[in-house]
């Protein structure tokens, strides 16, 4: 019997499909930049989700504990249970990235109005 070998380890194909699955159903819910922060998300996690595979337990569980954050938004009920917010599981995801040394993977707010030059202050000359 030929056992065929996996590049990854076990948990690391529930976690990203995990993270896939829940992409999949907040796109019907969300467009513009909320799905576009949801999409970055989402990529964020499976690279970590695969980076970390060889890595240490502890390491393995901050990414699993940000999957789980991210995929477990809680539903509104009434004032007693909020909605977790993408920004909330951008900053869960963010601080693990950091945590881990991978700044390249930091999810970034995207801004929405363009960038303004910088103003150069002009030196009024009085020639008298």
């Amino acid at each position: 019997m030929t056992v065929e070998r996996r590049s990854f380890e076990p948990g690391t194909d529930v976690l990203i499909r995990k993270v896939d699955s829940h992409l999949a159903a907040v796109r019907a819910g969300l467009s513009g930049p909320e799905l576009e922060l949801a999409e970055r998300l989402a990529a964020a996690l499976r690279e970590l989700v695969v980076s970390t595979a060889q890595a240490s337990a502890a390491d393995r569980g901050q990414v699993r504990a940000a999957v789980h954050y991210f995929v477990l938004r809680r539903e509104s009920r009434g004032r007693l249970l909020p909605v977790r917010s993408l920004a909330a599981a951008q900053r869960v995801v963010n601080k693990v990235v950091i945590q881990l040394g991978r700044p390249d993977l930091l999810v970034e707010p995207r801004r929405e109005r363009p960038t303004r030059e910088p103003v150069t202050p002009t030196i009024d000359i009085t020639v008298g």
